[in-house]
């Protein structure tokens, strides 16, 4: 019987090398969706009240200026601080590290500012600033040197209006620990570290590697003769 006759078709050695290809990315896939929704199980664990209240570190943050809690629109401006405060945590009260100059070491201040708003959330109105509250905020521009493009921000006008002050942080409450569910997320996260899983599964899920990532060859594939010059010797090949 001719081939070209036969009821069912034959799969070229090419189709099958890419067909077992496609089946491995699927498994990547599901292997990061799995991931994913361990995680999701994980943080949506219930928060449980300790009976011992302990204090883990310092915390410091922005509050009103003395002036402008007494102002008649100071539910506004704190209402504003709500949406762009930011918080910083260190086991130092003075929230200073240390700095090397000229061989010597010192200390300089942490430094702390209100948070900037990007272009895009604020085209999104990500925090849902009010007309009032977005006629405080100044446009700026700046041009990234290494990635080369224009890195637009929202800055607020008048950053006086709130003071910085450290005060203590206490842990009023733990999330709940599952055992079973860290295991399986540890015996997931070691089986992509142990086969070098990472580099794809993000190319398959977002479609290009992170900006920064290298991927890295474990030691098992490198090619000895990969970097050796042609006119090297006979005894550095067998070596």
């Amino acid at each position: 019987m001719d081939p070209l006759e036969w009821p069912y078709r034959l799969r070229t050695a090419r189709q099958k090398k890419r067909l077992v290809r496609k089946d491995l990315d699927k498994q990547l896939i599901e292997l990061s969706r799995k991931q994913g929704e361990l995680s999701k199980q994980r943080r949506d664990l219930p928060m449980i009240s300790l009976r011992h209240p302990y204090h883990k570190c310092w915390k410091r943050q922005f509050v009103l200026h003395e002036d402008i809690k007494n102002l008649p629109n100071a539910d506004f401006y704190q209402a504003l601080l709500d949406k762009i405060n930011t918080v910083k945590y260190h086991h130092d009260k003075s929230f200073k590290v240390k700095k090397r100059r000229k061989r010597q070491y010192g200390q300089k201040n942490i430094c702390q500012t209100l948070m900037e708003i990007s272009d895009f959330e604020w085209y999104k109105n990500w925090y849902k600033l009010s007309d009032k509250e977005q006629a405080s905020f100044i446009r700026t521009e700046s041009i990234s040197i290494n990635d080369r493009y224009l890195n637009v921000r929202y800055v607020y006008a008048e950053p006086w209006h709130f003071v910085l002050k450290v005060m203590p942080h206490i842990i009023y409450e733990v999330q709940l620990c599952d055992q079973v569910l860290e295991q399986e997320i540890a015996a997931l996260d070691n089986y992509v570290e142990r086969n070098n899983l990472w580099y794809r599964i993000n190319r398959l899920t977002n479609g290009k590697s992170c900006k920064g990532w290298v991927y890295i060859e474990k030691p098992k594939y490198f090619n000895k003769l990969k970097n050796m010059p042609r006119y090297a010797n006979k005894e550095a090949y067998l070596d």
